[in-house]
């Protein structure tokens, strides 16, 4: 995570950890005029989109891990709500305009101060345009994904989770992290 050098309210570089008045945690604290810099998680949105039993993954084109397939998802910009920032996402990534059906999973990684909400939504408009961020895009069938390139385990354990449902015609709504090293949902 990102620590200012400088104090962005004074300028001045008295910045070190102190537990503030009333708070629970050591904060990064100016010791010239007491603004208080808060480290929180970033936010991760995207969707699961579903058509004609095929999903749609899009291949990594930039660092982590270039050429990995993943959900179409990315971090929440300032003035959008978690459902904005999806569809956005879904988007820029794919060239798709999709509507969103309902949550379906939220996933913590403490480690790396990060939170992932995605979606189940359906796609509205495919339009075969997609942003710098994506080498590919492609609708895939159950036995077509590419598991093995699949970015993130949590990814994947979502995907094959939400295939199951599918075929049940049963979706729960989950809820998740990674805090043990070991990834565990609970429905």
């Amino acid at each position: 995570m990102f620590s200012p050098s400088f104090c962005p309210k004074c300028g001045g570089s008295d910045l070190d950890h102190r537990l503030p008045a009333g708070d629970t945690h050591e904060r990064l604290m100016c010791g010239g005029c007491g603004y208080i810099h808060y480290v929180n998680p970033k936010i991760i949105a995207g969707c699961i989109i579903e058509q004609d039993g095929k999903y749609l993954l899009c291949q990594r084109a930039i660092p982590p891990r270039p050429g990995t397939w993943t959900l179409p998802a990315g971090f929440m910009e300032g003035n959008e709500t978690t459902e904005q920032a999806a569809l956005r996402e879904v988007w820029e990534e794919t060239g798709v305009r999709a509507e969103i059906v309902s949550p379906y999973s939220i996933f913590s990684v403490p480690k790396i101060s990060e939170v992932y909400i995605i979606f189940r939504a359906t796609a509205l408009e495919i339009t075969g345009q997609f942003g710098p961020e994506t080498l590919a895009y492609q609708f895939f069938a159950p036995d077509e994904i590419p598991w093995d390139s699949i970015y993130y385990p949590a990814i994947r354990q979502i995907l094959e989770r939400y295939i199951e449902e599918r075929q049940a015609g049963v979706y729960g709504i989950y809820m998740g992290n990674d805090d043990s090293g070991k990834i565990h949902f609970i429905r």
